[in-house]
């Protein structure tokens, strides 16, 4: 019960404010992204990934085998709770030297990853109870989620387009 607990008080600190900047920088449709973690963050960046696909986006997750390279105008999202992990920390840094944009989501805005940040979304996801500190990588998922539907609801058939572009070959 205490993800639930933390989860909740967490939801209840964030405001939409705080997480505006994140549905502006993805409002140019045309852009290419990339999502990059490690771990739970990786889970979390490639199911982020997913769903910009399905909403028509060109969306990418860093070490698909079919992921092209990142050049100027794209953008990278660094998913990080601790901002420090060497290769993502490393992938910010190529993305940087090519002049894409990076966007870090943390828990530690002191840090490597958000230094190298174009937009830094913090979120206050320490401490945590949970086994691996879990909380940040639930957060992130939910504002994400949030931000992928505040997308959809600007888009004229966004579920039309999901079913179309959802995976057929399960």
């Amino acid at each position: 019960m205490a993800a639930f607990v933390e989860v909740g008080a967490l939801s209840a600190k964030l405001k939409s404010a705080d997480v505006e900047p994140l549905v502006q920088v993805f409002e140019d449709s045309g852009l290419r992204w990339f999502f990059e973690g490690q771990g739970r963050s990786g889970l979390v960046a490639a199911m982020v990934a997913m769903r910009f696909m399905h909403l028509g986006r060109k969306a990418h997750f860093v070490g698909e085998a079919t992921a092209p390279a990142v050049r100027a105008g794209d953008g990278l999202v660094l998913i990080s709770g601790s901002g420090a992990t060497p290769t993502t920390v490393g992938h910010g840094e190529v993305a940087r030297r090519v002049g894409a944009t990076v966007v870090t989501v943390t828990y530690s805005p002191a840090s490597p990853a958000a230094d190298l940040a174009d937009l830094v979304v913090y979120l206050p996801a320490k401490p945590s109870t949970q086994l691996g500190g879990s909380l940040f990588e639930q957060a992130a998922l939910l504002v994400f989620d949030g931000v992928v539907a505040t997308l959809a609801g600007a888009m004229e058939d966004a579920a039309g387009g999901l079913r179309a572009r959802h995976s057929n070959l399960l």
